[in-house]
């Protein structure tokens, strides 16, 4: 593994996906804010969940970049086609699996069910995250694509 090599581009990658889904936001594409649906399950202060929320995105790019830069180790190399077709993979599984669930791990998040409550007043995302807009899977996609290629163009494999 080298370490150097995914630490910076590990981090590179991150700023990148967390760019672009910040700009898809601001741009009106999409109305999903990640770093701030993950703060409120840790506070329910709306300043303070957008800094925490920040700080808990940038781990977990960082460490599902640990996971792409495993697989090019097990390939022998790093091509940014394969960290490409890793991202849309990744990305598929977001937007399939782990936003429809979101609401069962979320303590702010009103369920498609029974809608919100005092507590849990948060729009859940839905499938494909639809419920933030119909253009938000394209900016996940894109988003995961590129952290992806960029993992898969510039990490040196040892």
């Amino acid at each position: 593994m080298n370490w150097s090599s995914w630490l910076l581009w590990g981090f590179a990658s991150t700023v990148v996906l967390t760019s672009i889904l910040a700009g898809s936001q601001g741009l009106g594409l999409t109305r999903m804010n990640i770093p701030y649906m993950l703060g409120t399950m840790f506070t329910p202060n709306r300043d303070r969940a957008k800094f925490i929320g920040f700080f808990f995105h940038f781990a977990n790019g960082w460490i599902f970049s640990f996971l792409y830069v495993a697989a090019f180790e097990l390939m022998g190399r790093a091509i940014w086609w394969f960290g490409t077709l890793i991202g849309l993979v990744q990305a598929a599984f977001v937007l399939t699996m782990l936003l429809p669930i979101l609401p069962a791990m979320h303590p702010r998040m009103a369920n498609e069910q029974y809608g919100p409550t005092v507590v849990r007043q948060l729009e859940p995302p839905g499938f494909l995250g639809l419920h933030y807009g119909i253009r938000t899977p394209i900016s996940v996609l894109l988003a995961h694509a590129v952290f992806g290629a960029i993992l898969g163009a510039f990490y040196v494999v040892k």
